[in-house]
């Protein structure tokens, strides 16, 4: 999730623990905690461009690093608070601060290293975006009102509303998982793996991944609440396979390591689009849902094959690409 989520979700645990004269204190330090586990967006390198994206979300979003993160929060903000707080109060309210992080960003489907070093997986549960303004919208108010009030109920009673609405994606993740499942079958196609993830920003629009014979189909899936789901056919494209499209690539090249590198990341959903035929994308994300038009992606070149590939962005925020979004969002007809 984006920065000032997390660092909500950790004033409300913090709050939620709080003493009557601890609220304001707990707040700033949860706070502080809940946005620390995203300091691994520091670790870069100029001359290995997937370093940044391998080290988000890893062993500081792990379950295991927890106590340890919480310890540097606390150690960070001792000589600050020694003399307001005892350490071991400190300490609690950094440790509940901190130990969310890595859950929420594991309930979004970017991926995140939540059993590391027991598992390497990416987990993704796919029931979020990583940004939802509903959800912020929760934890802030509930925030908010336990800071001025002095109250550590209504932090409680956020992060019940956060949970319901965590509850309320996973049922409309299922929706549209089932809406997927039968539009797969009309096809006669059998899905060999299929995802469904939201949309930026709602849990209304969901864009639908599925592979099917060496190709990948997208399609955009709207569920919503009071209104029979639609469904908007999107592209597809030929799954990427290193043996067949660069055929001769070494194995212990730097070119093929940093293309595991993003396949790992990338869960296998990799493609090479006709119309870009030098940039290997991430099929899991797009500015539509409806599109293989990629959300970012690696440029290669395998006749450079010691050279570390480079990873480029491809954000469309154009008033065409928004325009059809919304439509799709409100369910409306989408007109070529």
């Amino acid at each position: 999730m984006d920065l000032l989520t997390q660092g909500l979700l950790g004033t409300a645990m913090a709050q939620s623990s709080a003493h009557r004269d601890e609220v304001r204190l707990a707040a700033g330090i949860g706070f502080i905690a809940g946005i620390a586990a995203d300091a691994d967006i520091l670790i870069q390198s100029e001359n290995d461009p997937l370093l940044n994206i391998e080290f988000h979300r890893h062993f500081t979003h792990s379950l295991f690093f927890i106590p340890l993160g919480a310890l540097v929060v606390a150690l960070v903000l001792w000589p600050f608070l020694r003399k307001r707080l005892p350490f071991a109060r400190l300490y609690l309210f950094a440790f509940l601060g901190y130990c969310l992080s890595g859950v929420l960003d594991a309930f979004t489907s970017y991926g995140t290293h939540l059993l590391w070093p027991v598992s390497d997986a990416r987990i993704a549960l796919n029931i979020i975006s990583v940004l939802d303004p509903a959800f912020t919208l929760i934890l802030l108010i509930a925030a908010v009102v336990a800071f001025k009030k002095y109250n550590h109920a209504m932090a409680r009673i956020g992060l019940m509303l956060a949970a319901a609405y965590l509850s309320f994606g996973w049922a409309q993740m299922h929706r549209a998982e089932t809406v997927a499942q039968t539009l797969i079958a009309e096809r006669g196609h059998q899905a060999e793996q299929l995802l469904v993830k939201p949309t930026l920003a709602n849990l209304v629009l969901w864009r639908s991944v599925y592979e099917f014979e060496g190709r990948f189909y997208v399609d955009a899936i709207r569920v919503g609440l009071f209104s029979e789901p639609r469904i908007y056919p999107g592209e597809s494209v030929e799954k990427f396979v290193l043996e067949r499209d660069l055929l001769g690539l070494p194995a212990s090249s730097v070119l093929a390591q940093d293309i595991a590198r993003f396949s790992h990341f990338s869960s296998g959903f990799l493609a090479i689009r006709p119309q870009q035929p030098g940039v290997l994308v991430d099929v899991r994300y797009s500015n539509l849902p409806t599109t293989t038009a990629p959300l970012w992606g690696i440029e290669i070149n395998p006749e450079q094959p010691q050279q570390h590939a480079k990873y480029t962005l491809y954000r469309d925020s154009s008033k065409v690409t928004r325009d059809k979004f919304i439509t799709l969002l409100l369910g409306e007809h989408l007109l070529d």
